[in-house]
């Protein structure tokens, strides 16, 4: 990225700049800018390698782990209370501390400009390891156990500047134009799936406190409740260890030859980027329109178990609820990114579609959750169709919001522009989070239909683009 090509690099380049090779008349921005930017020399089109998907599992692998290990304590808040002495601060500081961990965010992004992938990952999946390990530590001690568990979950929110933020500059160094939403989608959902999976990871093997679900109240000691959430902790901490010697051992920082005339282009620098980024009124009012919804659906999904306990809804159901509004996302969000690589010049009309039946959703949840009000049914069957819906419609526009944010600045590094972004979106998910400690009643129920409504109109902004 940026001054990274180093003369070597420069002679790779030669073989993808062919007086024939150019953007098609529907190319994207990216691709037309770089091909103007980058001289004339012999054929060929770029080269892709196998090794592109390998190196695509292991970055997936990470975030998922991050995701996972992040939204460990939200599903299961109730077993945590009783288990360790938590309170209800305790666990939303819990979840708090992921976006509390992009603050150094531009530290991240900085390194991934100039060292590359494989330094970046490397030390993203190393503060990983000593997140968990730390939070594994035999102690008797409660208060002492409570605070290494705050600082393990605190070095895991260090990695999320590098999963939230890599998987453009991932996809843009190693797959071609056609492969690029996909690849991005993909590395971006991951994170997405991993916290999802914590919904029913941790419901599932470790067991509601007495009055919560009746069924297990026999075997529902504290003992027990404690041995199976540390069985969680050490199974995490495994996990996170495999992902990192994989890592080592294999993790290049980007192929021998660039996929793309996009990826062997020149960018702008790090002080010129931001200059860019705060300079172009199109990209903040984008931004914004991400950043608003997506980081206050993520701290309320990481506090769903604690939102829906007042309307009565255990932690196992408000595990599944969570569980399936995630996945749906991550299913339909990598098959409209896959629509995307074949249909440019529809990316926006896509995110109003999607706000559109985010804020349809967000409406039918806020009603039935405050049916002391409006009097609607609160059943199983609304709760979970409308909150699946929610997460299906905004988690999905995830890919393509990046590829729209890419497109719209370049040549700006595709890791500090999502880095801004992702950065805003953490910092609304802070402020949810913050507030939604004393107020999560009112707050956590009515938080969606104003956020989401705030970003169609952002969306609708009638500036065009020709994406």
């Amino acid at each position: 990225m940026g001054s990274g090509w180093s003369s070597e690099e420069e002679e790779e380049r030669q073989p993808l700049l062919g007086p024939g090779l150019g953007p098609a008349p529907g190319a994207s921005r990216r691709g037309r800018e770089a091909a103007a930017v980058l001289p004339a020399a012999g054929p060929g089109p770029g080269r892709v390698y196998g090794r592109r998907w390998l190196v695509l599992l292991l970055f997936s692998l990470l975030a998922f782990a991050q995701g996972l290990v992040w939204n460990t304590w939200g599903p299961i808040q109730n077993s945590a209370r009783q288990a360790y002495g938590f309170s209800g601060w305790d666990i939303a500081l819990l979840v708090l501390w992921g976006p509390i961990g992009f603050l150094p965010c531009f530290a991240f992004m900085w390194l991934l400009d100039k060292r590359g992938l494989r330094v970046t990952v490397l030390l993203t999946s190393f503060l990983m390891v000593l997140g968990t390990g730390l939070r594994c530590t035999p102690v008797s001690d409660l208060t002492i156990k409570r605070r290494l568990i705050h600082g393990g979950q605190i070095l895991n929110g260090l990695a999320g500047p590098t999963v939230m933020n890599a998987a453009p500059f991932l996809s843009t160094t190693w797959f071609s134009a056609g492969e690029r939403a996909t690849a991005t989608a993909i590395a971006s959902m991951l994170s997405y799936l991993g916290g999802a999976c914590a919904f029913l990871v941790g419901p599932l093997v470790v067991p509601a406190p007495n009055g919560t679900s009746p069924l297990l109240a026999a075997e529902s000691s504290r003992a027990h409740i404690k041995g199976r959430i540390e069985t969680v902790l050490y199974a995490e901490f495994g996990v996170v260890c495999l992902i990192f010697s994989a890592t080592l051992a294999y993790f290049p920082s980007r192929p021998p030859l660039p996929p793309s005339v996009a990826a062997a282009s020149q960018r702008l620098s790090y002080r010129r980027s931001f200059c860019r980024l705060l300079s172009n009124l199109r990209f903040l009012m984008i931004a914004l329109a991400y950043a608003i919804p997506l980081g206050v659906f993520a701290g309320w999904s990481g506090v769903l178990d604690l939102i829906l306990t007042p309307v009565h809804v255990s932690q196992v159901d408000a595990g599944w609820i969570g569980f399936w509004s995630i996945v749906g996302g991550c299913v339909v969000g990598i098959a409209m990114a896959r629509f995307a690589d074949f249909i440019r010049g529809m990316l926006k009309l896509i995110l109003l579609l999607l706000f559109s039946g985010a804020t349809l959703s967000s409406t039918w949840f806020t009603l039935t959750c405050l049916n002391s009000i409006t009097h609607l049914p609160l059943t199983t069957v609304t709760l979970y169709a409308s909150c699946i819906l929610l997460g299906v419609f905004l988690n999905s526009s995830v890919p393509i919001f990046f590829e729209l944010f890419v497109e719209t600045v370049y040549p700006v590094p595709e890791g500090i522009t999502c880095g801004v972004v992702t950065f805003l979106s953490n910092m609304f998910m802070g402020v949810l989070l913050f507030f939604v400690t004393f107020y999560h009643t009112v707050l956590g129920l009515k938080a969606h239909i104003t956020t989401t409504q705030l970003a169609a109109a952002a969306v609708l902004d009638p500036a065009d683009t020709d994406t």
